[in-house]
């Protein structure tokens, strides 16, 4: 796994916070300076905690955990998406479905519901609907699709969250702190760190700042879930012929087990 450096994060812009006004005091740690009223983040403590998300979300998919990207604002959405695609993670960039996590079996619901519909658009009852009820079908489906649709293989509570600005989706957060599941967010000036287990601070308003972070944390998925791989197939590989060893192996064991010298064992004498 390639560690993000300090050019890197330079370069994409993720040492720029909001206006001093709008701070928030517990990201006092993370701030470096203030320059023409815009707080400057601390680049080598942003350096070190995406390297920390990054080893843990690394060991997450390595125990073949699934870890959810939430990303609703116009900068992110597209970038998350294509990311989270690639290591086949489920996201939400659409509309934060209001219980998501702590009512999951009603989201669930609403997914089989999109796999019903498809399947009924392929059959020979859908072709004898008139015109007018096709069109609600498929409306209904595409409504289905854009708020569901990256989650239709999240068949259970995600292990993780990854959050890029916990200010608007402060719901999704407030949802995993209720079932203890591990949030990890990319924090700006202005949100208290706090409320995460693992934040980055950095500014989450740019998309080259947001791409740049998400890709680390995408890179670290990646490699846990080759190396689960790798695992995987070390385990199934045929074990190699030891029978040599094996039959020392039991010479040893009938050694130990023969008395070591011929000699009865003394009776217990009697206390008088």
């Amino acid at each position: 796994m390639t560690q993000v450096t300090f050019e890197e994060l330079l370069d994409a812009g993720c040492h720029f916070g909001h206006l001093k006004r709008k701070w928030n005091p517990n990201m006092a740690p993370y701030i470096f300076m203030e320059r023409n009223g815009i707080h400057i983040i601390d680049l080598y403590k942003t350096q070190a905690k995406v390297d920390e998300a990054a080893a843990a979300l690394c060991q997450l998919a390595k125990s073949g955990k699934r870890v959810l990207f939430v990303a609703t604002k116009k900068q992110a959405k597209d970038v998350v998406a294509e990311l989270a695609q690639k290591v086949n993670m489920p996201y939400v960039t659409e509309r934060w479905p209001g219980g998501m996590l702590t009512n999951f079996a009603t989201i669930r619901k609403a997914v089989k519901k999109m796999t019903s519909l498809d399947k009924m658009m392929q059959s020979d009852a859908y072709k004898s609907l008139s015109k007018r009820e096709k069109l609600q079908i498929e409306r209904e489906r595409e409504k289905l699709e854009k708020n569901l649709g990256s989650i239709q293989d999240l068949n259970r509570l995600p292990s993780a969250l990854f959050v890029v600005d916990i200010m608007k989706e402060h719901i999704a957060v407030a949802e995993a702190h209720k079932l203890n599941i591990p949030t990890f967010a990319i924090v700006d000036t202005n949100t208290n760190p706090n409320l995460i287990d693992f934040p980055i601070p950095a500014n989450d308003d740019a998309s080259k700042s947001i791409a740049l972070i998400v890709g680390k944390m995408v890179e670290a998925i990646e490699e846990g879930i080759n190396e689960r791989k790798n695992n995987k197939d070390l385990i199934d590989e045929p074990e190699e012929n030891f029978d040599d060893e094996k039959e020392e192996v039991a010479e040893e064991e009938k050694e130990e087990r023969r008395p070591r010298n011929n000699r009865r064992p003394r009776k217990p004498v009697a206390k008088q």
